[in-house]
C-alpha cells in the first residue's frame, strides 16, 4: 500500500458492517465512527507504525475512550515480532489495533480498553537473582561497546584470573580461591572457549581465555571491594 487512503475502505467497510456511519477527516482525527447514543469511535490511518502515531492516537484519547491505529499488516519474520511488540504497546496505552492485508481484508489484533498486565514472577525472580549475583556495577546502562557483563560472565572471568596466576588448577581448588562455587561446572561447560581439560576435574586457560581477560579486564571484580 502507498497511500493511507487505500486503508480508509477497508476500515470503513469493517465499521459499517457493525452499525456505524463512518467519515473521513474529521477535524484532526482520520476516521470518525458513530453509532446511535455510543461514544464515538476514532481511527488514525499510517502506513507504518511509528511513535508519532502512537502520540496521536494517545492525543485522541482526549476525546473518546474508542481509539485505534490502523496500518497495513507487515510481513516478515522480524514483522510479525515488531507487530506482536507493537500490539502488546497498544494493549499498555489501552488503544485498539487494527491490521489491513494487502486484498484488503482487515484484522482486529485488539479492541481499545483498560489493560492490566499480569506480572511474570519467574522473569522476576530472575532478574533479582542476577543483580545480586553480581559484582560491583560492571556495565553502564545501555552500553554495549564490549558486550553486556553477566554474572555467569563474571565467574568465569574469576576462573580464568585464578588460572593464568596459578596455572592448570582442579575445579575445587578454583572455587574455593575465587568463591565461585560452580566454578568445575564453568569450566567444564566452556562456553567462552576459554578454558582446556587436562585431566579428570583439571583445567587450563586456553589463549582465547588470556584475550578474555584482557578484554574484560576488571569487570569480574567488585567495586566495593
Amino acid at each position: 500500500m502507498k497511500r493511507e487512503s487505500e486503508l480508509y475502505g477497508p476500515v470503513k467497510a469493517l465499521l459499517e458492517r457493525q452499525g456505524y456511519t463512518v467519515k473521513g477527516e474529521v477535524g484532526a482525527a482520520d476516521m470518525v465512527a458513530l453509532r446511535d447514543d455510543d461514544a464515538p469511535v476514532i481511527v488514525e490511518l499510517k502506513l507504518k507504525l511509528s511513535l508519532s502515531l502512537f502520540h496521536q492516537a494517545v492525543t485522541r484519547l482526549k476525546v473518546t475512550d474508542h481509539v485505534y491505529i490502523a496500518v497495513p499488516k507487515p510481513s516478515g519474520r522480524t514483522a510479525r515480532r515488531a507487530l506482536k511488540d507493537n500490539l502488546s504497546l497498544c494493549r499498555r496505552l489501552g488503544l485498539g489495533f487494527i491490521t489491513v492485508l494487502e486484498d484488503g481484508r482487515v484484522e482486529v489484533q485488539c479492541d481499545p480498553g483498560p489493560y492490566a498486565p499480569r506480572q511474570d514472577k519467574r522473569k522476576a525472580a530472575r532478574l533479582l537473582r542476577e543483580f545480586h549475583a553480581l559484582r560491583g556495577d560492571p556495565n553502564d546502562g545501555g552500553a554495549t561497546r564490549h558486550g553486556i557483563v553477566t554474572a555467569y560472565r563474571q565467574d568465569a572471568l574469576a576462573c580464568a584470573a585464578f588460572l593464568i596466576e596459578h596455572g592448570s588448577s582442579r575445579g575445587q581448588d578454583v572455587a574455593r580461591a575465587t568463591g565461585v562455587t560452580r566454578a568445575t561446572t564453568v569450566m567444564r561447560d566452556n562456553h567462552y572457549g576459554w578454558f582446556e581439560k587436562v585431566e579428570k576435574g583439571v583445567y587450563g586457560l586456553t589463549a582465547e581465555g588470556q584475550n578474555g581477560l584482557v578484554h574484560w579486564a576488571g569487570s569480574w571484580e567488585d567495586a566495593d571491594t
